[in-house]
């Protein structure tokens, strides 16, 4: 997988993302938003979920997850869930300060809400850090 994050409907990729970070499930939030995507029947491929990337995926409402590597943290948020997950190596911990952040959040919409802040500083202090736009797509 190229991507470090893709959207499969039926074996078909909907969406994907290159992106780093949270950055990929941000763009796939906004993508959701007015795409008319049937989630319900949605599998995401993640290169790496960590706690905070759980925590997005439960509020995205994805029912099926595949991660390349998973954190214990992540599918401890998974697995309260009820999210189908799988993976190819679990870690203790991802080496991020994300999951050092969100060790004792247990609810999702206070992930969401640090997660948004911490992503909207990140942007602001390096706007190039901002998902990148197609060619002559509106601005």
């Amino acid at each position: 997988m190229d991507a470090s994050l893709e959207l499969r409907i039926g074996g078909t990729v909907v969406f994907s993302s290159a992106g780093r970070w949270l950055h990929p499930l941000f763009e796939l939030a906004d993508f959701l938003g007015g795409s008319g995507v049937d989630i319900a029947s949605a599998e995401l491929h993640d290169k790496v979920v960590g706690r905070g990337s759980a925590f997005l995926i439960v509020r995205l409402g994805i029912r099926r997850v595949h991660a390349v590597m998973l954190s214990r943290l992540g599918k401890d948020v998974l697995d309260r869930a009820g999210v189908d997950v799988t993976w190819d190596t679990l870690v203790d911990r991802i080496a991020c300060a994300t999951e050092t952040l969100l060790e004792k959040v247990t609810e999702v919409e206070e992930a969401w809400r640090l997660l948004s802040d911490r992503r909207a500083a990140a942007l602001r202090r390096s706007p190039a850090a901002a998902p990148r736009q197609a060619p002559g797509e509106p601005q």
